[in-house]
């Protein structure tokens, strides 16, 4: 079925919104360049419609070209307490007839894998400009990747492919779910142009179990309605749903995944669960079955309806309705339904902002008030000196005047004997609250200084791995990234720590002492558990999957143990990035070598610089967005100086450009390996061309 009035409104708005905004100087003169803007603006609209960004933000949240990897656009904002990653795959159909297969699937998962490793080079450069907020995000508690797929299409993902796509995000969520997919279609993308326009209105059906009514000062219904028809509700009207919130806050909370669990294990408990949903409306009239009479049914239209609080437990009921229709159906929620027909003006917007400025009361806030942690906040008090803070609102204290409670639980949990707490608290750290792990980190009433001496041993971890990261690329650098709370469990399981609730000043001594020994324990650590796990799990996993995963965190904490506690250094190519090249040398001139004897690369060729490290991507991309010259440079055929540098005109070798480069960009002078930074677009760096001249080389048959 084709669908061209939508496609050519949707075209038209697209045009108007985002031809001035979206980067198209690489695509210029190609045959496909209109198709390849409309494919990027939808991958813009998408975003939007996932964050509700400006157009501009959208515009630059698109990174396609010809390397995209499967992803054409990446955001990333703070939502709640994690930070979420939007990643886009756009797909532009002028029948509104746009495909996406198995093939798809592979390349899109790809790209994921890519991220989730801080790949970003394997990417064209366009995601320079996003590497730092991605790497932070994923380097956050809890971080949400969402990978949203926008068709111009009216019909649904084919069963098998849906199956595939499913299958290779499952292998991302071994214990959590640290990615989640979304499809945004024909329909969905149209709504969201109309969107901008006029504001659609929803007219809702309503049958209301239980029913409670008040009518002075103004009309107003409550009730129990089931999860089936709320579930309906959201079939049909979407995020029209919220069209009066303060925010369309559809799917914008990790709390609608605690919903949906509850929905699905215990829809018989969901009613008290709950916090139900406040609807506000224009009118209501009566529809359907049922009688206005207390405690009996009635049936409801809502002209003009909006759900102003609870949109998360309306998404979240959908979405275990998707999952298991039959079980999650079955459950009840509370429905609250206001009618603003002879409401003053602007009682509506009271209203909204009155139910969603309420703060929330989590899981933890009831912990605090347990009577260990008023004992542990006096002990901190009385035997350190030091503040203990377990109120939430209460300022944070300085970092060498106490913790919070979050942290402590962290530390604790980093430093239980087994390993599962260290991959759980990576997982989801709202994990810690529930009894059975909130029980073993305090049940015993652990003192000040057993507490204090585990937080300070974590954020010694998270320091040197912080320091160490800021040089390395690749595997150790996404071990860095990730491998806190683990590498904190087996350093403190291969330490002495006998006296760790002892207060006398031996212990205080031999304490500092230990914690001084922490940045060259974490070094040689970092390096085995790269190796660990490319050993047991393949140099190809996701390193990010593994920590979160009890059973991988189990396996992995178990090979480290006797290799920390000997003290052997890790094989030297673990962590090669870290290591000084000394003059701009180490491999580099053997790659350079190998490439100009091949003729790899033809004179004339353009090069891209691309971060490597943290440091790199902090720092270097909004320098070259001054003066992108400084970015670029051209091959030649030398084998000492090959490249020319735009910037200057000046013939260089890699690693003494790149050297240049970061001094007068970050004052570092640190030698690097350059080969690792000039790109060849589409080829790979100098580096990766280099290597796989040598695995031809050495795949070629030897004469006898």
């Amino acid at each position: 079925m084709a669908y061209p009035v939508q496609v050519r409104n949707l075209r038209r708005k697209l045009d108007e919104r985002f031809r001035p905004l979206i980067d198209m100087s690489d695509w210029r003169g190609r045959p496909d360049e209109e198709q390849a803007f409309l494919s990027r603006a939808v991958a813009a609209l998408a975003v939007k419609m996932e964050t509700a960004c400006s157009d501009e933000e959208a515009a630059r949240a698109v990174i396609d070209c010809d390397t995209d990897r499967g992803i054409d656009a990446v955001a990333v904002e703070q939502r709640g307490d994690r930070q979420h990653i939007t990643l886009v795959q756009a797909k532009w159909s002028n029948k509104g007839e746009a495909g996406f297969r198995e093939a798809d699937v592979s390349a899109v998962i790809r790209g994921l894998d890519y991220i989730l490793e801080l790949d970003f080079h394997r990417f064209g450069s366009k995601i320079d400009r996003h590497a730092e907020a991605l790497e932070k995000a994923l380097n956050s508690p809890s971080p949400k990747v969402v990978l949203v797929l926008a068709l111009v299409t009216g019909t649904d993902l084919h069963p098998n492919t849906r199956n595939l796509l499913e299958e290779e995000i499952g292998k991302h969520n071994l214990d959590d779910d640290l990615v989640t997919y979304k499809v945004l279609n024909l329909r969905d993308l149209h709504r969201e142009i109309l969107g901008e326009f006029a504001e659609q209105r929803v007219d809702l059906d309503v049958q209301l179990q239980g029913v409670g009514r008040l009518t002075d000062p103004f009309l107003a219904y409550y009730g129990t309605v089931s999860t089936g028809e709320v579930a309906q509700w959201y079939a049909k009207h979407g995020r029209y749903l919220t069209s009066r919130n303060i925010r369309d806050a559809l799917d914008l909370s990790d709390v609608n995944e605690k919903i949906r669990t509850t929905l699905l294990k215990e829809p018989e408990h969901f009613w008290y669960l709950s916090n139900g949903i406040t609807l506000i409306c224009d009118r209501i009239r009566r529809h359907g079955k049922g009688a206005p009479i207390t405690s009996g049914n009635i049936g409801l239209r809502l002209e003009g309806a909006s759900v102003i609080n609870g949109a998360q437990t309306v998404s979240a009921v959908y979405r275990a309705v998707q999952q298991k229709e039959e079980k999650a159906a079955a459950g009840q929620v509370l429905v609250r339904i206001i009618s603003l027909e002879e409401a003053p003006e602007g009682f509506g917007d009271r209203i909204t902002v009155a139910t969603n400025t309420q703060n929330p009361t989590e899981e933890k806030d009831f912990r605090s008030r347990r009577p260990e942690q008023a004992t542990l906040r006096h002990d901190f008090a009385l035997s350190l000196g030091l503040d203990y803070v377990i109120k939430r609102g209460e300022p944070d204290p300085p970092k060498e005047k106490g913790c919070r409670i979050e942290e402590a639980a962290l530390a604790l949990a980093a430093t239980h004997t087994s390993p599962e707490f260290a991959a759980r608290a990576k997982g989801d750290a709202s994990v810690l609250w529930k009894e059975h792990y909130y029980h073993a980190l305090f049940g015993k009433s652990p003192g000040a200084h057993r507490v204090w001496r585990c937080v300070r041993l974590l954020r010694a971890v998270r320091e040197a791995l912080e320091e160490r990261r800021e040089n390395l690329a690749g595997r150790a650098a996404t071990a860095a990234a990730h491998g806190d709370l683990l590498l904190t469990h087996v350093l403190f399981q291969t330490m002495d720590t006998h006296d760790i609730d002892d207060d006398s000043e031996e212990a205080k001594a031999a304490w500092e002492a230990r914690l001084a020994e922490v940045p060259k324990r974490v070094q040689k650590a970092l390096g085995w558990m790269v190796v660990v796990i490319d050993g047991a799990y393949g140099s190809n996993s996701q390193i990010s999957t593994t920590v979160r995963s009890v059973e991988r965190a189990r396996f992995v904490a178990q090979g480290l143990y006797d290799r920390v506690r000997s003290g052997e250094e890790p094989p030297a190519d673990v962590l090669p990035s870290d290591r000084k090249t000394g003059g701009g040398g180490g491999r580099q001139p053997r790659a350079v070598l190998m490439i100009v004897e091949a003729s790899a690369i033809p004179d004339g060729t353009a090069l891209e610089l691309r971060p490597v490290t943290s440091s790199d991507r902090r720092q270097l991309p909004g320098w070259i967005e001054k003066d992108p010259r400084r970015g670029k440079a051209v091959w030649r055929n030398d084998r000492s100086k090959p490249l020319i540098w735009d910037a200057d005109g000046q013939a260089y070798s890699p690693s003494r450009l790149v050297h240049k480069i970061r001094l007068e960009a970050m004052g570092n002078g640190q030698q690097v390996q350059g080969t690792l930074y000039w790109h060849v677009p589409g080829k790979g760096s100098l580096a990766d061309i280099a290597r796989e001249l040598r695995e031809a080389a050495e795949a070629e048959p030897q004469d006898a």
